[in-house]
């Protein structure tokens, strides 16, 4: 049994400070859960293109740069170069955590990727990908959400997806090993919806 692995499809915004907070959470587990991650796109952008209102304030678009520029990384290189990508974009050189997301072309150089990527932001030709796997993230949740969504398949089977866990703060290793087993929990309880607090 210790040798069973658990995978993490983990649709993220890259723009999103608390996202980047729950990706942390979930690549902290590496040395106690055996656990595979792999990293999706979607976009606050797409999610709230029918509002009237755009509830990130975002009335220009300006989410879609990054987006777009994380959905190119992830169709041209892999999961776990957009993982290396988001992981760059808020961290700095000498290894400090970001308040808010740095250079995409900088994040690029540091984790290996061309630059160039970088010109997805003003194009449209990632679009396609980015709405599909934005849409593949949000359809599988039931409810009205945000992002991140986590769909966690165990040795036994697929969970239901969820939306979460949102973190304003990185948990000290002892609760972050809770917190996956709460995750855990919760999602496999049949007709468990929502809890907030």
């Amino acid at each position: 049994m210790a040798d069973e692995r658990w995978t993490v499809d983990f649709w993220l915004d890259p723009s999103c400070p608390l996202t980047r907070t729950t990706a942390r959470w979930i690549t902290s587990l590496a040395g106690d859960v055996p656990l595979d991650v792999r990293w999706h796109v979607m976009s606050l952008f797409l999610l709230n293109e029918h509002r009237e209102v755009d509830p990130e304030g975002d009335d220009e678009g300006y989410l879609r740069i990054p987006a777009r520029v994380a959905t190119a990384v992830r169709v041209e290189h892999g999961s776990a170069a957009l993982g290396a990508f988001h992981d760059a974009l808020w961290t700095d050189p000498d290894g400090t955590q970001r308040e808010w997301p740095g250079d995409l072309g900088d994040a690029l150089r540091r984790c290996g990727l061309p630059d160039g990527l970088a010109s997805a932001g003003w194009e449209d030709g990632y679009d396609a990908a980015m709405r599909a796997s934005h849409e593949d993230g949000v359809g599988r949740v039931d409810a009205e959400i945000g992002t991140p969504v986590l769909a966690v398949t165990v040795p036994g089977g697929e969970l239901p997806a969820f939306f979460g866990p949102v973190l304003s703060e990185l948990p000290e290793p002892a609760d972050a090993l809770r917190l996956w087993r709460a995750a855990l929990l919760l999602a496999g309880v049949p007709g468990f919806h929502e809890i907030k607090r």
